[in-house]
C-alpha cells in the first residue's frame, strides 16, 4: 500500500482529509460531495458564504469546470504547477457542490509532486488552508495532526510547505486583478498580463 493509498479511500468514501501542497497544508475532500464539503466548512469554523478552492494535477482536469480566457492560459503555463491561484468563470452544469460566488472559482495546479500524484488518481479536489478560520495556516502534517486533531479521516505527510498562501489573481475580469500577493509577485506576473 503506497502513502496515497488512505487518502484515496477516505475520499472515495466521501471522507475529508488533510494534505500537503507548496504553499500550506490543506482540508482537501470531493468538489461534488455537499456532505464532505459541510464538514470541511465545519472543521475550518469557515463561514458558509466563503467559498474553497480547487486544486488539479493538471490544467486539463480544470477545463470541464471552468473557462479560461487567453491570459489565465498565459498564466497557467508560465506558472502551474506553482504558487498561483486563477479565479475563472466556472462552467454552468458542472456538477460541483462548492460556492461559486459570482459563478466564479478558484483554481490551482500545486508544485507538490506528492499532491499532484493524489490528484491525478482522485481528479480535482476542494481545498482551502488547513486552520480554524482566522488563525495561521499550518506548515507541516504535525500542526494539521496537532490543530485539527481527530477530525480527518486521513493526512498525508509531504514534509514542510513555505508558509506564504498562494498568489490570487482574478481573471474573471478585464483587466485581471491581483486579489492576494504570494510566491508569485507582481513583477513576475506584469509580462502576462497584457498591460
Amino acid at each position: 500500500m503506497t502513502a496515497l493509498e488512505p487518502l484515496v479511500e477516505a475520499l472515495d468514501a466521501g471522507g475529508v482529509v488533510g494534505v500537503p501542497t507548496d504553499t500550506v497544508y490543506g482540508i482537501a475532500c470531493r468538489p461534488d460531495d455537499a456532505a464532505a464539503l459541510a464538514r470541511v466548512y465545519a472543521v475550518k469554523r469557515r463561514p458558509p458564504e466563503m467559498a474553497v478552492g480547487l486544486l488539479a494535477a493538471s490544467a486539463g482536469q480544470l477545463e470541464p469546470l471552468v473557462t479560461m480566457p487567453a491570459t489565465a492560459r498565459r498564466l497557467a503555463a508560465a506558472f502551474w504547477p506553482g504558487g498561483l491561484s486563477l479565479v475563472l468563470p466556472a462552467t454552468p452544469g458542472g456538477g460541483l457542490a462548492v460556492p461559486l460566488p459570482g459563478g466564479t472559482l478558484m483554481v490551482r495546479v500545486p508544485g507538490h509532486p506528492l499532491l499532484r500524484e493524489l490528484l491525478r488518481r482522485t481528479g480535482p479536489l476542494a481545498v482551502t488552508s488547513a486552520n480554524r478560520h482566522g488563525e495561521p495556516a499550518c506548515t507541516t502534517a504535525a500542526e494539521v495532526a496537532e490543530r485539527l486533531a481527530g477530525e480527518l479521516d486521513a493526512l498525508l505527510d509531504g514534509g514542510p510547505g513555505d508558509g506564504r498562501g498562494s498568489t490570487i489573481i482574478d481573471c474573471s475580469e478585464d483587466p485581471p486583478r491581483v486579489l492576494r500577493t504570494g510566491p508569485v509577485s507582481f513583477d513576475q506576473l506584469r509580462p502576462y498580463l497584457g498591460g
